[in-house]
């Protein structure tokens, strides 16, 4: 067994502290995995927190690994030891359902693993995530990275990039394509920088006027404030797929007004309240209202061989782990450009 150091989360309203624990044996297909960086996911508190239901604690979040591998189990054979890999948001699915057999373990039907929180599938115990030095998992959910990339700024790829590449693919985002991606933090700097890349004209829809610069930078040929009703008005029925990276409560009607024929709202933020939808908004050229979860371990190393042809990085604020509560209280108040992550070393 593998003893790991890490900060946990003990109940819902304590801050995250130190805790060790061991990690399983190695399996035969198992990768044995020296954490280098993990990025820091709102998905992370509100886990912790039991605010999408109820934690068994203690838990160790982090879902955006980057690390060096180092020892693999006997039947693995697409990894080696010393090389630079990564582990998302799942660890594992049944292998045998539909969307399993499909390369879609996201939508597992029996319920995916989650990297964090899960029971494993042999019932051995709670998987724990990337707040920590080491981590186990099977060959088929570690993903290949290029070396040559600024590790630290590749590991919010892991969750916040999947989660943005993924739907904009779904939707067939391309040159000329006219793409809205409403709010500009973790989710929605990746949704600009991607959306720019395949071509689009994107156009980034803000409450906060002072992100209008940032905007730009990132690829943006647009900025709309989504509190100004005369520049809603202009790009009525203008887009072709508009992003929803927002988690805070709001309506999704507003911003179906601003697809046109045969448009798509792309759902990715998750508020807490349930949005308002107006029937005629969505009948009005045929628009329709999609979701999507993170994405397959193909289409993760797809976005990942992507990301490196084209230099594709998230916006990245490097902290130690031992200021991760204070990371945690600031990015609820949104005061990160544009993703935390953890250097592990600060740990060991």
């Amino acid at each position: 067994m593998i003893a790991t150091k890490a900060y946990a989360a003990f109940s819902a309203v304590d801050p995250l502290g130190h805790w060790e624990f061991f990690r399983r044996d190695l399996k035969d297909d198992d990768i044995l995995i020296e954490i280098l960086y993990c990025g820091v996911c709102h998905s992370d508190l509100h886990h912790a927190r039991s605010e999408w239901g109820a934690a068994r604690y203690p838990v160790v979040p982090g879902h955006e690994i980057v690390g060096k591998v180092l020892k693999i189990g006997r039947s693995v054979s697409n990894f080696s030891t010393g090389d630079t890999v990564g582990v998302g948001v799942i660890v594992d699915s049944c292998s045998h359902c539909r969307a399993c057999k499909s390369d879609f373990e996201q939508y597992c039907e029996e319920g995916a693993t989650l990297t964090y929180g899960s029971m494993e599938r042999d019932g051995s115990g709670l998987t724990q995530g990337g707040y920590s030095t080491h981590i186990e998992t099977k060959e088929k959910f570690v993903l290949r990275i290029h070396p040559g990339l600024t590790l630290s700024a590749v590991a919010p790829l892991l969750c916040a990039g999947i989660t943005t590449y993924s739907p904009l693919r779904y939707a067939g985002v391309k040159h000329g394509s006219k793409v809205g991606v409403i709010g500009l933090g973790g989710l929605g700097h990746m949704g600009v920088k991607f959306a720019s890349s395949f071509g689009a004209e994107v156009s980034v829809i803000s409450t906060s006027p002072d992100k209008e610069a940032d905007a730009k930078r990132l690829g943006a040929s647009h900025f709309i404030l989504s509190e100004d009703s005369r520049a809603l008005k202009r790009f009525k029925s203008y887009f072709d797929v508009i992003l929803d990276t927002v988690s805070a409560n709001h309506d999704y009607s507003p911003y179906l007004d601003l697809l046109g024929f045969e448009g798509k709202l792309m759902v990715v933020g998750l508020p807490v309240k349930t949005p308002a939808t107006s029937p005629f908004a969505l009948i009005t050229n045929r628009r329709s209202i999609t979701g999507s979860m993170i994405g397959s371990m193909k289409e993760t190393q797809e976005m990942l061989d992507y990301c490196a042809e084209k230099s594709i990085l998230s916006d990245v604020e490097i902290i130690p782990i031992q200021y991760i509560n204070t990371a945690w209280d600031r990015m609820v108040r949104q005061d990160v450009k544009y993703r935390f992550v953890v250097d592990m070393n600060s740990l060991r």
